[in-house]
């Protein structure tokens, strides 16, 4: 069952307790209550996300508590603190950015509740604020977009000029990305980065920044490396409106892999997308129940990721859920 509001507390809350967590010995009662604070919708990528995740819950015997907090951290505050009111057995969050959580971390500590962080990391002084995170290697995903960009252009003299839409500044996908594609380019000393800006990992900001680049940079462009497809996506409008070709003129690698991006993969729009799985939903759900059975979890949990190309995107395309 999954609620769109925390209005109402939860009937019999009294007395629920999870083993294993130094919460008592009173054996937990299906069905149990999670508490989902989801960061926003402002991608394909999200929406699927958040899908997945109500899903995998109307699937099993969990009863899901799901907040939406449309890119705001104090609204992500507000919806653990209406979980604890609640007496929810687990709170996961999706944390809009990394900085700010152990205060409110705390909090749900003290309340006895464990909690899940999942897509993006909380940077936190004591890890046992929270159990485990479930989610991507960020990092990797930024250097296999690298390494893409190193073995395409193998045979092109430079300078070679690029350009970076980032996401949500302060937020782990865009930190970690940039880390690990930074450091994978500097391996040519004739790779430039030009411009670099956060662009929300929107559609409309990822088309007026990559203007705004354009405008300023023209034909000395020639990767746009993408933090996700969203980005990337209005960013092909904006290098067609200039005059330039997509995925010819301007090499361009995404992150994420939604339906939409492998087309344009296709078309040869875009060179190269590098998968990050939004379907953490069985993953979480997984997490939860082993979690309330008394068993021990690891402090990560990454899921497995590829990239795609012309050709794999092909394949990939036709099984697409997102």
């Amino acid at each position: 069952m999954v609620k769109e509001t925390t209005a109402n507390s939860r009937n019999g809350g009294e007395g629920k307790q999870v083993p294993g967590l130094k919460t008592g010995t009173n054996i937990q009662k299906r069905p149990i209550l999670l508490g989902f604070s989801q960061l926003g919708s402002e991608s394909d990528w999200r929406k699927a996300n958040t899908l997945s995740i109500k899903e995998s819950a109307e699937e099993s015997e969990i009863s899901l508590l799901f907040e939406n907090a449309e890119q705001s951290q104090e609204r992500q505050f507000e919806a653990v603190r209406s979980f604890i009111k609640q007496k929810v057995d687990v709170i996961s969050i999706a944390p809009v950015v990394e900085k700010g959580w152990e205060p409110i971390l705390k909090e749900v500590k003290q309340a006895g509740i464990p909690v899940i962080i999942i897509d993006r990391l909380v940077e936190v002084s004591d890890p046992s604020l929270y159990v485990t995170f479930i989610g991507s290697d960020f990092y990797e995903e930024g250097r296999k977009a690298g390494k893409y960009v190193l073995d395409k252009l193998a045979n092109t003299p430079g300078p070679i000029g690029i350009v970076e839409l980032k996401g949500t500044e302060g937020s782990t996908p865009s930190i970690a990305r940039g880390k690990g594609f930074h450091e994978v380019i500097t391996k040519r000393t004739d790779f430039a980065v030009l411009e670099s800006a956060n662009a929300d990992f929107t559609f409309t900001q990822g088309k007026e920044v990559m203007r705004s680049f354009l405008q300023a940079r023209g034909t000395s462009i020639r990767v746009l490396f993408s933090h996700n497809d969203d980005m990337a996506l209005g960013a092909i409008e904006a290098i067609e409106e200039y005059g330039l070709r997509p995925g010819k003129d301007i090499v361009i690698v995404s992150v994420d892999g939604t339906r939409k991006a492998l087309e344009k993969l296709m078309e040869g729009k875009i060179n190269s997308v590098v998968e990050c799985n939004p379907l953490l939903g069985p993953n979480l759900i997984q997490a939860v129940n082993e979690m309330i059975d008394g068993r021990t979890l690891p402090k990560r949990i990454v899921t497995p990721e590829s990239i795609f190309t012309e050709v794999t995107a092909a394949r990939e395309i036709g099984t697409r859920r997102y």
